[in-house]
């Protein structure tokens, strides 16, 4: 599959140009509407609140935190954390990535599976993610099949985390697009340019998951190759 060195080139190009393309188009989607003001006035706070008042969630507080697209929910802490533009601004932009985050919110206090699993893999996944690499070099350095596999099998946990990662994502942001609209937040004429927000931010882990799938079936083949030899 990978046996040129044009074909090398290429998949390495795919690894960098996909993410790179990804965030491009988060970047440029969100700053086009961050321009646009929603028509209900109000700020992304003010979103967040709303809805979680709606679906009586009560122990969840709504912070500002500094950086740009650093919004996140903090399931420790039951924190929706909001980038300062977002927290404060007005726009259809913020509005979105308000409710996206709130949408975790709600997933959690449901106990959604697809969270409970995302957060049960997390130290599976982070210890694979960073140890991984270093057993399959070393493995093809000094030419050990069964540490290849033991890299392998660490790095599948780290993919399975950016799989499981997607229909969370998926669900919070259909949960926001409910949401915004039943609450009053965006009127129907709306709904088209914060879905384009929502699905922006997606491809960043649709194309997360893509690159971790690429690299995982290409150490696999590696094994594989190894083994014939």
């Amino acid at each position: 599959m990978f046996e040129t060195f044009g074909g090398f080139l290429i998949y390495f190009a795919a690894l960098l140009i996909i993410p790179m393309w990804a965030s491009s188009r988060v970047k440029n989607t969100y700053r086009k509407y961050s321009q646009i003001q929603a028509s209900s006035g109000m700020t992304g706070a003010d979103v967040a609140r709303k809805i979680l008042q709606d679906n009586g969630i009560y122990d969840v507080t709504v912070e500002p935190v500094k950086g740009q697209l650093t919004d996140h929910y903090d399931p420790r802490k039951k924190a929706v954390r909001l980038s300062e533009a977002n927290y404060y601004g007005r726009s259809v932009a913020g509005a979105a990535v308000a409710a996206h985050e709130v949408g975790h919110a709600m997933q959690d206090a449901e106990d959604y599976s697809f969270l409970r699993f995302r957060h049960a893999l997390v130290p599976a996944a982070g210890f694979g993610s960073n140890t991984s690499i270093f057993l399959i070099m070393g493995g093809i350095l000094f030419t050990i099949s069964e540490l290849v596999l033991l890299g392998v099998i660490f790095m599948s946990f780290a993919v399975l985390f950016q799989l499981v990662t997607l229909p969370v994502e998926f669900n919070a942001s259909s949960r926001a697009m409910g949401q915004m609209v039943s609450s009053g937040v965006i009127r129907n004429d709306e709904e088209r340019e914060t879905k384009k927000v929502l699905d922006a931010a997606a491809l960043t882990y649709v194309a997360a998951a893509l690159v971790a799938v690429a690299e995982l079936i290409r150490f696999v083949l590696m094994f594989l190759a190894m083994n014939r030899d």
